[in-house]
């Protein structure tokens, strides 16, 4: 499961900065870990964002993405949320 779960963010994002607790919460409490993808200083990475996995549904960081279940979370979140959403629930 180690690619499954993806973390997009932007390196000055808010937002980001304020889910990073509750992404590292996830990651020890379950044993997961988030690949996380720079995507506002990394063209590339926003590209394969964009076309791969948000496909205009987000438009924008924090995204996540479960590729075991195609699921994904626009924006940040609560903790519950995102330990089910991380847990393929």
């Amino acid at each position: 499961m180690a690619d499954d779960l993806l973390d997009f963010y932007g390196t000055e994002c808010h937002f980001c900065h304020e889910m990073e607790p509750i992404v590292e919460r996830v990651e020890k409490e379950l044993g997961v870990k988030f690949k996380k993808i720079e995507v506002w200083h990394n063209a590339a990475n926003a590209k394969m964002m964009e076309e791969e996995y948000d496909k205009g549904r987000c438009g924008g960081v924090p995204f996540y993405f479960n590729k075991k279940t195609g699921k994904f979370i626009c924006g940040a979140t609560d903790y519950e949320t995102f330990k089910k959403f991380a847990a393929g629930k």
